[in-house]
């Protein structure tokens, strides 16, 4: 076993890159109104940086985690957040929409696979009973991505411009870099380890039917998270600070309900999963319902935050289903849920671009939870038909 101490500040080292990502993907989200206006551009267009980043994820994870399959895990993680940083830094500079959203897709790739690989060596560092508790610990800098650093990051770019964001996340990531390769134990890859060993999950349905829940039901989030600025701009008079709070309620919501879901998924996965998609379908409605009261919108963040934790019960689904391949399934959860935050603005956008108002936002967000719930019961009949789980 290694020392207490190495651990535990090896797991804060992956969590600050969990940080970084998160405050690069969900700030980028928040300042998507300032770039589309430097950048000369529409709202709609602009969420092509969002869909391009996300889009990148969907690409990078499964590929990354098949071709580092037999890569230490310390240099694998090392070699993610850096070329994590030098994406970011590049889309700092780039002059133009289309520039920004192919930096954008190049900051998505390492994504999945950073996140998941970071979650199977915390867990990994620990004893057996503590594991959940290594893998919290790395997904809570993304949680504290939401609370501290988007809005942070989003008051600094309303206050010094957009690009500003990009640069605070290059620092943020070259400190997790330093960290991870000053106190992370190397470990000696896995001999067994094969690329086909992980493909291997491919061929499950059970695996497909999950990642399917989460690939269309989280657009819902997304597709009223991304233009959440805009909307609050356009439709209501609010204050400065009232858009940095909408986004670090929708962080405060999600620490809680990452807690909730917790419990909801040791219950029972398919139950968990059915109680957060609910909400993810209600929840849009009534933000369409409060759209130009920007108080009430964002109490509406805070329940949308609330459903976030959609994540944890699909893990724990995969991890039951997926038998030794632990690592792509991993990656592919985070690749589902950024396909999802891909589609959700695509679609949103459209909406908007056909005229039909920033409300339209929270219906496109509901009719995907609801799309969300229908797979849910196709993955539940299928468990039930053949099954493959002790707990569902």
């Amino acid at each position: 076993m290694y020392e207490e101490r190495q651990v535990r500040w090896t797991i804060i080292s992956m969590a600050m890159g969990a940080f970084a990502i998160g405050v690069s993907e969900f700030a980028a989200m928040g300042l998507l109104p300032y770039y589309a206006m430097d950048l000369g551009v529409t709202e709609p267009v602009a969420g092509h940086a969002i869909s391009g980043y996300a889009l990148g994820v969907v690409i990078g994870a499964p590929v990354l985690a098949v071709l580092g399959a037999r890569v230490p895990r310390k240099t694998m993680l090392a070699c993610l957040i850096g070329f994590f940083a030098f994406a970011n830094f590049l889309a700092a500079l780039m002059p133009s929409m289309m520039a920004l959203t192919a930096t954008r897709v190049l900051a998505g790739l390492p994504h999945g696979a950073y996140l998941g690989i970071a979650m199977l060596f915390a867990a990994d560092l620990l004893p057996k009973g503590r594991r959940a508790a290594g893998v919290a610990q790395v997904m809570l800098g993304l949680t504290l991505a939401n609370v501290v650093g988007v809005p942070t990051a989003g008051a600094i770019g309303q206050l010094l411009g957009w690009r500003s964001l990009f640069i605070i996340v290059t620092g943020i990531a070259l400190l997790s870099l330093v960290m991870i390769l000053k106190n992370a134990p190397f470990e000696h890859a896995d001999d067994t380890a094969s690329p086909l060993r992980e493909l291997g999950a491919l061929k499950n349905r059970a695996v497909w039917l999950t990642l399917l829940v989460g690939a269309v039901g989280f657009g819902g989030v997304f597709a009223v998270y991304s233009f959440l600025s805009a909307a609050m701009l356009a439709t209501t008079q609010a204050p400065s600070w009232a858009i940095p709070m909408a986004l670090s309620a929708f962080g405060v919501g999600a620490t809680f309900g990452n807690m909730v879901a917790g419990k909801l998924a040791s219950w029972s996965r398919f139950g968990g999963a059915l109680v957060l998609l609910g909400g993810m379908a209600v929840v849009p409605l009534l933000y369409t319902l409060v759209m130009g009261n920007w108080p009430l919108m964002v109490a509406s963040m805070l329940l949308l935050g609330m459903t976030a934790g959609l994540v944890i019960p699909l893990q724990m689904r995969l991890m039951d289903v997926a038998g030794d391949a632990q690592t792509l399934a991993a990656v592919l959860n985070h690749a589902a849920f950024n396909f999802a935050n891909a589609m959700g603005p695509y679609l949103a956008g459209l909406a908007l671009s056909a005229g039909y108002g920033w409300g339209s936002t929270g219906i496109v967000g509901a009719t995907l939870a609801c799309g969300g719930i229908l797979v849910l019961g196709l993955a539940f009949a299928d468990s039930r038909r053949t099954p493959r789980t002790v707990c569902a």
